[in-house]
């Protein structure tokens, strides 16, 4: 039952669900958090103007609501789409998963009593208010019902009392001072909970007291929450009970929905035979993610011994490697403090592997058996309405739970064995009879300049033994110096005859070589082969890297998005020192989103805004205002934005380690990140209503005086 309780607990306030209602995308929300997160919109937006313009086909019309505009930490409050801003009047609050809430303007409770005001007593909803679902984050504009137009989740409400009565602890007196007691009876005409001292000091059994009914805690904390079973009704049609099933739009309705509403000419079936037919899907599709966690279990007990196992299998060969190494004469000391280091690093290797992975089939099998019990405890319900309003939602999510337990989920990482064997007895033999042989150094390789080239700041170099050399060759090491006239440094050593070398300076020439080495030793470098680097940074937006909603066009040097949600794309080149810039130039800006414009690591994530994450440095900007934006740390909100037209220019800058940007040539702000060091690629993220051309190979503006390069360097 405690994988269950995150399924019962509301995203907002982190509470059990109070009056639960279902929203739209099938998530549900406390009535009460409903109405702390309203905002409300322009009267351009509203439901009525929607409907107008033939564009509504349902009761409630979502909107492309930008998150960043209905809240910032600059602008200390929620705003409203188009971009006015309305500051609240009640301070903000956070809940467990980061919603912002604005609480009503209304009386609070007690720290003991978390009671919820009766909606009768609650303010008005206002017109063209907007409702957010903390989960998804689609955003809809409520009609004039409300939130009476949403259904309640009776099932979901019945299952959070069950489940609150089976863990109902001790309750404790509410007048103790410093340790409560625990309680031993309840007022119900002044509800709370007294010990018996207190009892007896605070409420004495004479006066009008002695009128007041006393009853044991448990009986108490029952009255509270019991409340008589609502009718099923219709949210169109208050007095109309449910009674049938709508196959088209999936929900109950009522006898006047068929004879006036909007219901008229689809199928409907029998609530009761719809009632059984879901239930029956949901028992079949649990029997499935059953045996998937009944498997999950059992790899779990596996992967534990396998952790025993590799520990004892680890101080095995340790020691067998200490008494095989002991035997070897002192000049073998040196090699036997790196192999105690290799197996080290393979204990330690193979211990986070399956650590890893126990701790994430942990988690997994955690949501995986609350899902269960949650669903178990639905199927118990027996309000038909109330069970199809989420059936097909936990249908579908036991379904895509099953399908995350797919192949290979299954299956250990990492064994337990270690395959790595000291054989000193033929070493040993082969130091008593140590004697000339004919094994030599391999010959020096042989560049393949048809295959060495340069693009942008990456060199690509190829090589190969001679034909008629028969040494064999352990591997390769290739050098290069530092682009400055520096010494040689290792850059590649593997036994690949190929390699890719990023990150290095624009305008540079490089010497490079390489030369091949086996148990004899190493052998002659090749001949030094000088590559010169792009003199000024060339490159295109790159589809292997961007998000699939990315659309690209002229080249790869226009994207534009499928989506409403912002989707990253990264450029084709990586920046690791010098002075660069680029441009972008808005094709197209429509309903005034925000863009954002900087760069970002290769593992930066693609399906948030630029920023969001500490993998990316950006600055956002809408039609009016920008803000600069890292480890979703909003600064520096400075006034001027973009429109159709305009060009957003870029600076980055690693002799002084900073970044900068311009709107249409003039600087935007101050110096927006500091102390910038390593890789990065040029990135933007965006949405469906902008379209960005990419300019590269600009010579640095005017106004911008570089510092000096410096003189070290390395390859990254």
């Amino acid at each position: 039952m405690d994988e269950m309780e995150e399924e019962l607990k509301c995203p907002v306030c982190g509470s059990f669900y109070r009056e639960p209602i279902i929203l739209p995308c099938s998530h549900n929300i406390c009535l009460a958090c409903a109405r702390n997160i309203l905002v409300q919109t322009p009267e351009a937006e509203s439901p009525q103007s929607s409907r107008a313009s033939g564009s509504g086909v349902s009761d409630y019309d979502y909107l492309d609501l930008d998150k960043m505009s209905l809240y910032s930490e600059a602008d200390s409050g929620y705003g409203s789409y188009g971009g006015f801003v309305s500051a609240p009047t009640t301070p903000c609050q956070k809940s467990p998963n980061g919603v912002r809430v604005f609480p009503p303007a209304v009386p609070q409770p007690g720290p003991q009593q978390h009671l919820l005001p009766h909606p009768a007593s609650l303010p008005p909803i206002p017109r063209n208010s907007c409702i957010t679902c903390p989960q998804c984050h689609r955003s809809l504009i409520l009609d004039d019902r409300g939130l009476r137009g949403f259904p309640k989740n009776r099932v979901l409400e019945g299952v959070v009392d069950r489940y609150q009565q089976s863990k109902a602890a001790a309750l404790k007196c509410q007048l103790c001072e410093k340790s409560p007691k625990e309680a031993t009876v309840m007022c119900e005409q002044c509800d709370v909970f007294y010990c018996d001292p207190c009892r007896l000091r605070c409420h004495p059994p004479r006066g009008p007291l002695a009128k007041h009914r006393l009853v044991p805690p448990a009986q108490g904390r029952i009255s509270r929450r019991a409340s008589p079973r609502k009718i099923s009704t219709c949210t169109e049609h208050e007095l109309e009970n449910l009674s049938m099933y709508c196959v088209q739009c999936k929900m109950p309705v009522c006898y006047q929905c068929l004879e006036e509403g909007k219901h008229g000419t689809h199928e409907v079936k029998a609530l009761g035979a719809m009632w059984k037919l879901h239930k029956g899907q949901l028992s079949q599709a649990l029997n499935g993610l059953s045996d998937r966690a009944t498997e999950a279990k059992e790899f779990l007990v596996q992967l534990r011994n396998m952790v025993q196992h590799i520990q004892e299998n680890g101080v095995e060969f340790e020691a067998c490697l200490v008494a095989q190494c002991d035997a070897l004469i002192d000049a073998l000391n040196r090699r036997k403090a790196q192999l105690l280091a290799q197996v080290n690093k393979e204990h330690e290797h193979k211990l986070k592997v399956v650590r890893d992975q126990i701790s994430h089939c942990t988690v997994k099998l955690r949501q995986t058996t609350g899902l269960m019990e949650y669903c178990l405890e639905v199927i118990k319900e027996n309000d038909p309405s109330g069970f199809l309003q989420i059936s097909d939602a936990l249908i579908r999510r036991v379904h895509m739970t099953e399908s995350q337990w797919g192949k290979g989920t299954l299956t250990p990482r990492m064994t337990s064995d270690f395959d790595l064997t000291l054989d000193s007895g033929p070493l040993l033999q082969t130091i008593h009879q140590l004697d000339f042989v004919q094994m030599k150094v391999p010959a020096a390789p042989i560049l393949q300049l048809e295959e060495c080239c340069t693009q942008n700041n990456s060199a690509t170099l190829s090589w190969k033994q001679p034909p008629l050399s028969t040494i064999a060759v352990e591997g390769y090491i290739l050098e290069l110096d530092d682009g400055n006239g520096g010494p040689f440094r290792e850059v590649y050593v593997g036994t690949e005859t190929i390699c890719t070398v990023d990150g290095l300076h624009f305008n540079s020439t490089y010497k490079s070589r390489v030369k091949a080495f086996n148990s004899s030793g190493v052998g002659q470098y090749s001949k030094t082969l000088i590559m010169q680097t792009s003199e000024i940074a060339w490159f295109t937006f790159d589809p292997a890297s961007a998000h699939p909603d990315i659309v690209f066009s002229n080249d790869n040097l226009t994207v534009s998005c499928n989506s409403y949600d912002d989707r990253v794309v990264l450029g084709s080149a990586a920046f690791s020192r010098g002075v660069h810039y680029w441009e972008m130039t808005v094709d197209r800006y429509d309903n005034h989103p925000d863009p954002a414009f900087g760069i970002s690591r290769a593992d930066v994530l693609k399906d948030v805004m630029l920023g969001k994450d500490d993998k990316a440095w950006a600055m956002y900007v809408d039609n009016n205002r920008s803000w600069f934006m890292h480890n979703n740390s909003h600064t520096n909100r400075t006034d001027g934005g973009v429109a159709k037209g305009s060009t957003i220019g870029v600076l980055l800058d690693f002799t002084r380690g900073i970044l900068i940007f311009l709107i249409n040539d003039e600087q935007q702000g101050p110096v927006a990140f500091e102390s910038l060091e390593g890789a990065y690629y040029p990135a933007i993220s965006l949405n469906r209503n902008v379209q960005v051309t990419l300019h590269t190979g600009l010579p640095i503006p005017d106004f911008y005086t570089p510092g000096e390069a410096d003189p070290t360097s390395s390859v990254c």
